[in-house]
């Protein structure tokens, strides 16, 4: 049993004011608390930072909490382990004894132990008839009993501490990710701007970071990434709205005269017409008696182009072939509005804006483009980009598709027509206006 009283340190050792202030401490404990004393001890882990103890301290701490014969701390259970050196450094898996009273003195000093030397500073507990303990000499473990609640206070801290800054390396990586990859596009798109210089200073902020960085450390480089990747995608943004807005010619030029190379697929057999063929069957023939008026018209010019399409060599004005109207080009492939300038097509430059659009969300390569517009006239590739979007969904490879109808319209053996004709009499149920 305890006896409550203050006691000096044996020897050369001196008295401090901590020692004071936790054998007070230690006084104060409630008669009813108590506390698991491996729980205790895996928060007194999580909170070794702020304690100012190294991990072999927390290993001698272990040996000691080992010697006490209950789980539950407890003021009735008495409080002092009295164990030898030679004891704690074999419960230590060998420690050397220096090293061991090294450890105890730092967590005495740390406030978790407090010292009860006997009159010759030996360890040991006397018994009374019933082999009671009536006195013992060694540590007393009553601080950490005392500092129960703070250690908890303590470990909770140092975890939502640790928790912060995985999260904050976590937004770090998504930053360099996304910065490295954006200043990554806009230098493959060619868009105009000083990219090198904003790649630098990306990569004199991530070498500046030291290896072992503190949280305010993370969290002022974590603002920096930040406010450099929001510059970078305002950038793109802007660029991305002007190009909406112009659709113009030169804005169409440039693009397709960048010098990306694609590979040549195979062919998909939809829209293929060759020298003496008909257009593909289409599933939805009933469609045209849904409205014959429009059903029969659009017939009529399918069976012209049709003529057209079988007669060996010939070849039409536009690139080698036939220009069709805007009007039924829009009414046969009616998903290129939504790529116009401000969601609607008024006019053949309109067409081949939203085209360019449209070539670089499906893939095909600005060589590819610039080949078909060459062959076929920029109307016609515009028209022909229309046409694959519209059967977006049959086709594997749009980039190799383009370029197998552009041989075949050089060699004379496509038309645009038929391959306007069955869009138009799959899409004359939907009764779609041009925009």
């Amino acid at each position: 049993m305890e006896t409550g009283s203050i006691t000096t340190p044996f020897g050369r050792r001196s008295m401090t004011l901590g020692m004071l202030a936790s054998q007070v401490m230690a006084g104060e404990i409630k008669p009813d608390q108590s506390v698991d004393k491996w729980k205790l001890f895996r928060l007194l882990c999580e909170a070794k930072p702020l304690l100012g103890i190294s991990d072999r301290a927390l290993a001698v701490l272990n040996a000691l909490l080992s010697f006490y014969p209950k789980n539950e701390l407890a003021q009735g259970n008495g409080l002092i382990v009295f164990p030898s050196n030679i004891q704690l450094s074999l419960r230590t898996h060998g420690m050397a004894e220096q090293t061991v009273r090294r450890h105890l003195a730092a967590l005495v000093e740390a406030g978790l132990l407090v010292r009860k030397d006997s009159p010759n500073g030996k360890r040991y507990v006397r018994r009374d008839r019933a082999g009671e303990v009536d006195e013992a000499f060694g540590f007393s473990l009553a601080p950490l009993l005392a500092r129960a609640e703070e250690i908890e206070q303590l470990a909770a801290a140092v975890m939502a501490e640790r928790l912060h800054v995985q999260r904050l390396r976590e937004r770090i990586t998504l930053c360099r990710r996304d910065i490295a990859k954006l200043i990554e596009a806009a230098v493959e798109e060619e868009i105009p701007g000083d990219w090198q210089g904003l790649y630098h200073k990306f990569r004199d902020l991530i070498e500046g970071l030291p290896r072992s960085p503190t949280t305010a450390q993370l969290e002022l480089l974590l603002d920096e990434l930040t406010a450099l990747r929001s510059d970078i995608l305002n950038r793109l943004e802007r660029r991305v709205k002007s190009t909406k807005q112009r659709g113009n010619a030169d804005y169409i030029e440039r693009h397709i005269q960048n010098s990306n190379t694609e590979s040549i697929s195979e062919l998909e057999p939809s829209f293929e017409t060759k020298q003496g063929a008909i257009a593909e069957p289409d599933n939805d023939r009933g469609a045209v008696t849904a409205e014959k008026g429009r059903g029969k018209a659009a017939h009529s010019i399918g069976e012209k182009e049709e003529e057209q399409s079988r007669r060996p060599g010939v070849r039409n004005d536009g690139g080698g072939l036939k220009s069709f109207p805007l009007g039924l080009v829009l009414q046969a492939c009616p998903e290129i509005l939504a790529y116009g300038p401000d969601g609607a097509i008024r006019n053949w430059r309109d067409l081949m804006a939203a085209a360019v659009i449209v070539r670089s969300m499906l893939g095909v390569s600005p060589s590819a483009y610039e080949e078909a517009a060459n062959v076929m006239g920029p109307e016609n590739a515009a028209t022909v980009m229309a046409c694959i979007l519209e059967r977006g969904g049959h086709i594997n490879s749009a980039g190799g598709y383009l370029r197998g109808l552009t041989r075949r319209s050089e060699e004379g053996e496509f038309a645009i027509g038929p391959m306007l004709m069955a869009l138009l009499r799959a899409n004359a149920p939907a009764g779609r206006k041009v925009g």
